[in-house]
C-alpha cells in the first residue's frame, strides 16, 4: 500500500458482528489503528486518541483493529468500554493486518475524505528508551488534513507490541 493513493478496502465485523467498510466512511478523516488489550503501549495511546476524537468532534472517525490471535472477544469488548474505544473491529485472521502490512499494536494509518492514506506509523515518538513525548505524529496528520494540507510527516516506524499472528 502506497502513501498518496488510495487505502486499501475492507471489511470487518464490530464486537456486535455488524459488518463495516473503509468506504462507509467516505467523507471523513479516517484512523486505522491496529489494537490490542493487552498492550501497554496501546492502552498509553488509547487514551490520547480518544480525548482527541472528542476534540476532532465528528470529522474523524477512529476504526481500532483487533488482529491478535491471543484476545477474546468478551476481553475485547470490556476493555474497549473501560477506555472509551468508540468501535472495535475482529480481524481474526489477520487478513487487513496483512494488506496494511501491519506490523505492531498501535500501528496507525491515516486515510483523507476522499481514501487516500497520507500517514503510516507510530502515534507518537514515545519508546521504552524515550518514555517523555515530543513528537505527537498522528495528531500533526491529522490536524494537516484537517486544515486542508497534508501532512509534514507521512510516516514513521510503528511503535509497540507485536500482532500476535499465532498462538
Amino acid at each position: 500500500m502506497e502513501l498518496n493513493h488510495p487505502a486499501t478496502e475492507f471489511e470487518l465485523p464490530d464486537l456486535q458482528g455488524r459488518l463495516h467498510r473503509l468506504r462507509d466512511y467516505r467523507g471523513k478523516i479516517v484512523i486505522v489503528n491496529f489494537w490490542s488489550v493487552e498492550c501497554p503501549h496501546s492502552e498509553r495511546t488509547d487514551h490520547f486518541m480518544v480525548t482527541l476524537l472528542r476534540r476532532w468532534g465528528g470529522e474523524v472517525v477512529l476504526l481500532s483493529i483487533a488482529a491478535n490471535r491471543n484476545e477474546s472477544v468478551q476481553l475485547m469488548d470490556e476493555v474497549a468500554k473501560t477506555r472509551g474505544i468508540p468501535m472495535v473491529l475482529i480481524d481474526a485472521e489477520h487478513v487487513v493486518a496483512d494488506l496494511y502490512e501491519a506490523v505492531a499494536t498501535p500501528h496507525v494509518f491515516v486515510v483523507d475524505p476522499a481514501g487516500i492514506l497520507r500517514y503510516r506509523g507510530a502515534v507518537d515518538d514515545a519508546t521504552f528508551r524515550r518514555r517523555e513525548v515530543t513528537h505527537f505524529f498522528l495528531q500533526e496528520a491529522v490536524e494537516a488534513l484537517l486544515e486542508g494540507q497534508g501532512p509534514a510527516v507521512t510516516e514513521t516506524p510503528a511503535y509497540g507490541c507485536a500482532i500476535v499472528r499465532e498462538i
